[in-house]
């Protein structure tokens, strides 16, 4: 990270993580970026496999300046990772907060919050470091659950597989605009403007075998929405 004359720290701007279209909507900000990466828990993990392209959904959590990314002992990225090298990766998140709408086809858009992450993924092999990693991601998905459940036995470890990024070389880009149309498109006869999009959860249904009651951390997760 590079720290600002003016004390703001921020990841250091790269060729990569310098957009070549609308820059305006970049940022470099450390709490920025960390506040997108927190708000939710599925990611794109991309990488190079027998020279092809290859993108998997799977989830992450933050560790600090760490982003850990979950996966199987069995899966490309992990083999990957396992050597000293490592595995050159890019890692994107998106939240889509509203549809933008406007009076010409061209002209309509996305509200959005990405975080783009180039870098050397590494598997996390540390005991320590990984009971770490996997209560981060069990609880990105629901805050405290680590806490409540069983930990993974050693057959279920030797199934499971993290690996680590180090947030070195990253960037955040948003929209957070009106409909944007043009001067001569003003007066047509169609609707425009914003749609909100939102992420809400539904009723929790317990599994015949539960016969406690609802931890309170998970039905303050059904009761909320995402900002």
């Amino acid at each position: 990270m590079s720290t600002t004359p003016d004390g703001d720290t921020s990841y250091p701007r790269t060729p990569r993580t310098t957009p070549t279209r609308y820059k305006d909507r970049a940022t470099w900000e450390r709490e920025a970026i960390h506040a997108i990466l927190d708000a939710t828990y599925l990611c794109h993990l991309g990488f190079v496999a027998d020279g092809a392209p290859v993108v998997l959904p799977t989830i992450h959590a933050r560790v600090g300046d760490r982003l850990y990314v979950h996966g199987s002992t069995g899966s490309r990225p992990l083999r990957g990772a396992r050597g000293e090298q490592g595995l050159p990766v890019c890692v994107t998140v998106t939240l889509v907060d509203a549809l933008v709408l406007t009076k010409s086809a061209f002209n309509h858009s996305v509200n959005f919050r990405s975080v783009v992450a180039h870098g050397t993924a590494h598997q996390v092999t540390d005991p320590e470091e990984l009971t770490v990693a996997l209560d981060a991601l069990v609880d990105q998905v629901v805050p405290g659950r680590s806490a409540e459940v069983r930990p993974a036995n050693a057959k279920e470890l030797a199934a499971t597989a993290v690996i680590r990024l180090d947030l070195d070389e990253v960037s955040a880009k948003s929209r957070a605009d009106l409909a944007d149309d043009d001067p001569e498109d003003l007066a047509l006869p169609h609707w425009a403007g914003v749609v909100p999009v939102t992420t809400g959860y539904g009723t929790p249904v317990p599994d015949a075998s539960t016969a406690v009651p609802l931890p309170a951390n998970l039905a303050a997760l059904t009761a909320a929405r995402d900002a």
